[in-house]
């Protein structure tokens, strides 16, 4: 799917000042009152700098004397303490509508639920009212304007604190242990948002990636109903394939990932029913080609240094049925 295109000025798909969203476009409301009150003090200090140097430069005329010193001042010291403190109340009191007003809007009952659980250092998605399970690449239907069709997002953390921020469609939320925040996204328009974990939760975390696919409601109900079919079974003309899915039930795999329609029940590591319908792997920044999947297969930690998932110590043989058995799980 091509990034969605932004404004002239928006040349990062991760630009806060090209909303695509109601979330986002209230902190980018919030963000330009914020730069327009310290644009107009940076433009005050250096206007009022600026003079007094030309204004008080030495001159060749000037006497070696000390000028009249003036000291103490009850209105400028009383201007330079209030002025602060309205500007600091102006900001929070800003700041706090716009939280509450995003956290007051009422949920819709044609709202998409998704529970996110972070790992280290990938992302579980559930989609609880369809059953679907699936890792890294977040899938969600477009929201009308006329007829609003939100995302609410359930988190949590499996380990460490994370966070989950992608730009263009709202503010950061943090996912930490033992405790559930909700937070909500409606794009309007169809395409891929990217994100990042916003919160160092170790080695990886800047390979953290974020992966948005707002769909058009026929497209994510085609995705979903794809989602829902167990994993494919029979490899009919592809003897590899076929192969590859006995060595993959008879190894360490199935302890740590999920194949639907299999013995593979693992919870550790991420689904892998689909696997083959992502874009990426390794949550984000490895494109999901066959030989990137080899790679990843053999040894993780020479594509993701610091990846939980340990190298599996396949021969050549096992390493290219696993592969051509993976790449099938469509």
């Amino acid at each position: 799917m091509s990034l969605i295109a932004g404004t002239a000025f928006a040349q990062s798909p991760t630009n806060i000042f090209d909303p695509a969203g109601t979330p986002a476009r209230s902190a980018f409301g919030l963000s330009m009152l914020v730069l327009s009150i310290t644009l107009a003090i940076f433009l005050i200090v250096a206007g009022l700098l600026l003079y007094a140097l030309i204004r008080f430069r030495h001159r060749s005329t000037d006497s070696n004397r000390e000028p009249a010193q003036i000291y103490g001042s009850n209105q400028i010291e009383l201007s330079w303490t209030v002025i602060p403190i309205l500007i600091v109340v102006t900001l929070f009191l800003t700041t706090t509508r716009v939280i509450l007003g995003t956290e007051a809007i009422p949920k819709p009952a044609s709202a998409m639920d998704v529970t996110i659980i972070g790992h280290q250092f990938w992302w579980e998605y559930r989609y609880p009212k369809s059953g679907v399970v699936t890792a890294n690449e977040l899938h969600v239907p477009i929201s009308d304007p006329a007829s609003p069709t939100p995302t609410y997002l359930t988190m949590s953390s499996a380990d460490v604190s994370h966070s989950f921020w992608v730009p263009r469609l709202a503010g950061k939320m943090d996912l930490i242990p033992n405790r559930v925040n909700t937070m909500w996204i409606d794009p309007e328009a169809t395409g891929l948002y990217l994100g990042q974990c916003a919160q160092y939760c170790g080695t990886q975390h800047a390979k953290m990636l974020l992966r948005v696919y707002a769909q058009s409601p026929q497209d994510f109900a085609a995705w979903i109903e794809q989602q829902n079919k167990p994993a494919q079974q029979e490899f009919p003309g592809n003897a590899a394939a076929t192969e590859g899915q006995a060595v993959f039930m008879k190894n360490a795999c199935i302890n740590c990932h999920t194949v639907k329609g299999t013995v593979a029940t693992g919870r550790f590591g991420p689904d892998l029913t689909h696997l083959a319908s992502r874009d990426t792997i390794a949550s984000g920044p490895i494109q999901n080609t066959p030989e990137n999947l080899r790679k990843w297969v053999e040894d993780p930690n020479t594509m993701k240094p610091g990846s939980l998932m340990p190298a599996m110590h396949l021969n050549d043989h096992d390493l290219d049925v696993i592969t051509a058995y993976l790449s099938q799980l469509h």
